[in-house]
């Protein structure tokens, strides 16, 4: 076992080419913990944000290795550890906010963060589902109810969250109705499980509200976007509707009037709250655990756009940012 790793890490925030490799300790699982050598990880927007300084709050301490996300394979176990053995393929969400994250060659973290990795894909594509599946999934399962028939209007139904979104929502059997800004966008969220899809840059929120639920609104509306987004995710919802989201930060370009007008409920998901919280982390583990069954009867395939290395892990960033992809970047261990 060597006494050291390679390490993708910043010393302060900043733009993508804060990134430096080094060479730092392989960590030891506390009680508790497991250590996995990485073999994938992959970008999702809260960890250009901890790059940005945009939520230093979440920054693990200086030098900081970021990303949430990691496939590999177990190679030691603390203390006290029976759900996994050295050997395992496992994937999970440990650290990368608040504590050291997975673009290194080992990582630790709780055992509860951790699931055994799907059989139907290649490990180093199960690190792409962490942050996204857990997210679309306590948005649906967590903070609503869908039912079969109920109409699920999905926005940003391409992206990292919404391209899972839409599989869960069709799996739930919503009649799901998803928005892109592009003929091949929509074309994929149809392929995802969308029943029917809107170009939304074309179409206002009443012409779909009416074309798809007879003017009565969507029983539930999935809002990755959020923030000032969340006004028309206001407008697309029926009374007593609920709306699911994943960010409510500028609270000052909301207007909540409407939720209260037609008794509205908002649902608000943080998926990494309890690695930040350091409780509760079984949590992780177990809707992880449902994902991979659902992943292996073929219920949710993760889309990748692209595959880079740990070494451009500034380019993942740069395109991540950018936006001009659909589904997620995989950063593979090479």
């Amino acid at each position: 076992m060597p006494s050291e790793m390679d390490a993708y890490v910043i010393e302060e925030f900043g733009d993508p080419d804060v990134f430096q490799q080094t060479t730092t300790e392989v960590p030891d699982p506390a009680p508790d913990e497991i250590r996995v050598e990485v073999v994938a990880s992959s970008v999702n927007p809260v960890d250009y944000k901890i790059r940005q300084g945009y939520i230093p709050e979440f920054a693990p301490e200086f030098p900081a290795t970021l990303h949430c996300d990691v496939a590999g394979v177990v190679d030691a176990t603390g203390e006290d550890v029976e759900a996994f053995d050295e050997g395992d393929e496992v994937y999970g969400m440990p650290g990368g906010a608040g504590r050291q994250g997975a673009l290194a060659d080992y990582v630790v973290g709780h055992a509860g963060t951790f699931a055994h990795a799907p059989d139907s894909i290649p490990l180093e594509e199960s690190a792409s589902l962490p942050v996204v599946a857990l997210t679309a999934w306590e948005m649906l399962a967590d903070k609503t109810t869908v039912d079969i028939g109920d109409d699920v209007l999905v926005y940003g139904a391409t992206g990292g969250v919404g391209h899972i979104g839409v599989q869960l929502a069709d799996w739930f059997g919503a009649t799901v109705t998803a928005t892109g800004s592009s003929d091949a966008k929509r074309s994929l969220a149809a392929d995802l499980g969308a029943d029917a899809t809107v170009d939304y840059t074309q179409t206002a929120v009443e012409t779909y509200v009416d074309e798809y639920t007879d003017g009565a609104g969507f029983d539930v509306v999935f809002d990755p976007i959020g923030d000032a987004h969340l006004n028309t995710s206001f407008e697309a919802v029926r009374p007593y509707g609920v709306v699911v989201t994943t960010e409510s930060s500028e609270a000052d370009d909301v207007d909540l009037a409407p939720m209260h007008a037609t008794s509205l409920t908002l649902g608000v998901v943080l998926v990494i709250y309890p690695v930040l919280a350091g409780e509760g982390q079984d949590r992780i583990g177990e809707e992880l655990d449902t994902i991979a069954t659902l992943v292996d009867q073929g219920s949710v395939t993760p889309h990748i756009a692209e595959r880079y290395a740990f070494e451009d892990v500034a380019e993942a960033h740069r395109r991540a940012e950018a936006g001009d992809f659909v589904g997620k970047l995989l950063l593979v261990n090479e």
